[in-house]
């Protein structure tokens, strides 16, 4: 277990709960928007604007792009502590990673909300 100040992630449980629930709203996500284009058939720009930018469909999206962060930070994070030693390094990278993941969420609210 890390226990140095890059450990910026609670205990392994709670990662894999995030890993899991997040990639399982990933999966609706996918499904619905599969079933939305299957079901269509043939759509225009303004059946899909109508779709997505719905408000349950906006909701939808903005927790599937959170549920995509966390995902990717928990995989970052495991990455840079099996594979990056030195302690700077690893740092730096998290820290890259937090703000890259910050930084879409807030560009994926100002997309649907703005």
């Amino acid at each position: 277990m890390v226990t140095n100040v890059t450990s910026l992630s609670r205990n392994g449980l709670s990662d894999w709960v995030i890993q899991r629930v997040s990639a399982v709203v990933m999966a609706a996500y996918v499904l619905v928007l599969t079933f939305f284009l299957a079901w269509c058939g043939e759509i225009n720009y303004l059946q899909w604007y109508q779709f997505i930018m719905s408000t349950p469909m906006k909701i939808f999206s903005l927790l599937a792009v959170i549920s995509l962060a966390a995902h990717a930070w928990v995989g970052l994070w495991t990455i840079a502590t099996d594979y990056i030693k030195h302690t700077a390094a690893r740092f730096i990278f998290q820290w890259a990673c937090i703000l890259l993941n910050v930084s879409y969420v807030m560009w994926a609210c100002h997309i649907f909300w703005g």
